[in-house]
């Protein structure tokens, strides 16, 4: 028995190409940020990168100035993104 091939364009459930791209556009800006933040998380607290105990080490110096710079690509690729 064959099954019928049922897709959201042949039921006419089908969404407009500008929605589309929309709701796109906010699932990957969703995953970048979150994805960024993973990482960060990871390398800061995980790996004690973001903690000093009595004063900076140089891989406190190093992490944080990889933490600015990313975040600042972050922001420039995301503006771009949105055309803000």
């Amino acid at each position: 028995m064959q099954w019928p091939n049922f897709t959201a364009q042949s039921v006419g459930m089908g969404m407009e190409d500008e929605t589309k791209a929309f709701l796109i556009r906010i699932m990957q800006t969703i995953s970048l940020v979150l994805l960024w933040m993973l990482i960060n998380v990871f390398i800061g607290i995980y790996k004690d990168y973001a903690f000093f105990e009595n004063r900076p080490n140089w891989t406190n110096y190093l992490y944080y100035a990889f933490f600015l710079i990313s975040l600042f690509f972050l922001i420039v690729h995301l503006r771009r993104k949105w055309k803000l």
